[in-house]
């Protein structure tokens, strides 16, 4: 397979598909909704509450982090992750807009 060829799509383009394809693990969205669930920082349990190895917790939890949607604090020998709300606000702004664009269209087939 060749080369995604980022660079000749838009800069929203290529945010969508960020936003898009950090929803497409199942452990990532098991991850987002634990961590609304406890509406608190999380420090270590997700091993336990996910089912996952550590390493591989670790993983998706810097996938999460790159993009912004997490932020993490280190207290001691660990990280305590929550969601970072305001980029949260603003991945569902920007796929709320992409997904609505058929609201107003008329149906062409």
């Amino acid at each position: 397979m060749g080369l995604a060829k980022t660079e000749i799509f838009t800069d929203l383009q290529n945010e969508i598909a960020l936003y898009a394809k950090v929803f497409g693990h199942p452990a990532r969205v098991s991850i987002l909704q634990h961590l609304f669930k406890i509406n608190s920082c999380v420090c270590g349990d997700l091993v336990n509450e996910i089912g996952l190895a550590q390493p591989t917790i670790s993983q998706h939890l810097k996938e999460l982090k790159h993009l912004g949607l997490i932020k993490g604090n280190v207290e001691g020998t660990s990280v305590c992750y929550c969601i970072n709300t305001e980029n949260w606000t603003k991945m569902k702004e920007v796929m709320t807009q992409f997904l609505d664009q058929d609201i107003s269209k008329s149906d062409c087939c």
